[in-house]
């Protein structure tokens, strides 16, 4: 499963091309990372001298065309990741070679570096901006990434490597969520408050002890402070309330009390109830009586609203609640695998739809591979149409299709069901919603009999 990304190197600011140059190559030639250089091939130029040999290229240019470098891209690089234990190093290194003359097509000088320090084994390939013939630069065209990595893909299935599925967008892997970053404003507060802590005696002491926590402090008709990686001054008025000038003189002289400023909650909407609670479960786990005695005052609360919910609803027993949980969870399943359906549907027809215009695309050049006798060269002249033509051919043979259907009629039948598919999810979420409070419900009112019969049968034993 190849990863790859099209990287412009640009020249660093205060330094030449020739040392750019020379800490790029030499971090993709590390030793520790390349089995002491064992994983290290190039073409048209030397791993040892690969930064000066670029640089006599680019002066080259300069006497050939007469030109200078308007632009600050020195080099490209590509970087290639494998799947862990997919691939051996040395294979993958021949991978990013294959990979590095086919999308250059030779004209261009470059290097490939196998790294082996990390879990998975990755390429870095560095191919220079100008070319051998020192008469033009490599054109960086819209959606060269892009290119590179449908090239790779195309490399690693004819190398049978696995490659990376596009997923539709539900069922792509979500980000990591981080914590919120603390703000300037939020920070000022937090010290404030730990100065007014340790009870300073006038504003002065106050305004030092800020200083001595690194902020610079601009005294005049409105206090203002800045902070060491801060670009303006923030006043303390505009803190909030309690951060006032006047408000921190008034705490400072002993007048009023502080309160720190709270950090403002995001506002969840209340449920209509909520689930009991299971009181034998956490006295178990070591819960007091004293918080059995709020869980009693708890579950009542929720076991009334439980029950006027019910109320509104119409649902008098426990057998009609038991046929309107099973309605509402067949409901919801009906209408999720409606979705699914449609959803699967979609992804076959974007696929089909792909395979037809490739196989229409590369249908004239399979032909003259064909007259041509399968003949080796022009395969390799033609390797990227052949299998994509290939590839559609073995797409139509496994759906069984005898006769391709049209484009415009596949587009047709996509939009109708993206149509159907948005119209379908307000009725599913409040299917979802409908589900989840009935069996919600249905689950506080069992535990509510349960806890009763309980305490019925142990009262006689008193």
């Amino acid at each position: 499963m190849a990863a790859t990304r099209l990287i412009a190197l640009h020249k660093n600011k205060g330094k030449s091309v020739a040392a750019c140059l020379k800490s790029r190559t030499d971090y993709v030639q590390n030793p520790d990372k390349t089995e002491h250089g064992e994983l290290i091939s190039s073409y048209e130029c030397s791993p040892l001298t690969v930064d000066e040999e670029f640089m006599l290229s680019k002066r080259q240019y300069e006497l050939v065309t007469g030109r200078r470098q308007k632009s600050d891209v020195i080099a490209y690089q590509i970087r290639q990741s494998f799947k862990p234990g997919e691939i051996t190093a040395e294979e993958a290194n021949k991978v990013g070679y294959e990979l590095a003359m086919r999308f250059t097509k030779g004209k261009y000088a470059f290097i490939v570096a196998t790294h082996t320090d990390r879990e998975h084994i990755h390429n870095h390939i560095i191919y220079n901006s100008t070319a051998l013939d020192s008469t033009r630069k490599f054109r960086d065209f819209l959606l060269s990434g892009l290119a590179v990595q449908r090239l790779s893909d195309l490399i690693c299935l004819e190398h049978q490597l696995s490659v990376i599925e596009i997923k539709p967008y539900r069922e792509r892997q979500k980000r990591t969520l981080y914590p919120p970053r603390e703000s300037n404003r939020d920070r000022l507060c937090g010290v404030i408050d730990t100065i007014l802590a340790e009870k300073p005696k006038d504003y002065e002491v106050f305004l030092q002890g800020l200083e001595q926590q690194g902020y610079e402090v601009k005294r005049g008709k409105y206090t203002s402070v800045k902070g060491a990686r801060q670009k303006r001054f923030i006043r303390f008025r505009t803190l909030g309330a309690g951060y006032s000038e006047e408000e921190l003189k008034a705490v400072i002289s002993g007048e009023t009390e502080h309160h720190p400023r709270q950090k403002q909650k995001r506002i969840v909407p209340e449920q209509k109830f909520q689930m009991l609670v299971d009181i034998q479960a956490k006295l178990a786990e070591g819960k007091s009586m004293g918080y059995a005695r709020w869980a009693k005052r708890y579950n009542l609360k929720e076991m009334s609203k439980t029950l006027i919910f019910l109320q509104e609803h119409k649902i008098g027993s426990i057998k009609e609640m038991q046929e309107r949980v099973d309605a509402a969870t067949a409901r919801y399943h009906e209408l999720g695998d409606s979705i699914k359906a449609a959803e699967a549907r979609m992804t076959e027809i974007a696929v089909l739809r792909t395979h037809i215009v490739n196989y229409a695309w590369t249908r004239p050049v399979y032909d003259a591979y064909r007259k041509a006798g399968y003949r080796k060269s022009f395969l390799d002249a033609h390797r990227e149409e052949i299998t994509l033509h290939k590839a559609a051919k073995a797409a139509f043979d496994e759906a069984g299709l005898k006769k391709l259907p049209k484009a415009k009629d596949l587009s047709i039948e996509y939009a109708a069901l993206l149509k159907k598919k948005k119209e379908a999810y307000p009725d599913y979420r409040k299917a979802r919603d409908e589900m989840q409070e009935l069996m919600k419900a249905q689950k506080n009112v069992e535990m509510f009999f349960a806890e009763e019969k309980d305490t019925a049968e142990k009262e006689p034993t008193r």
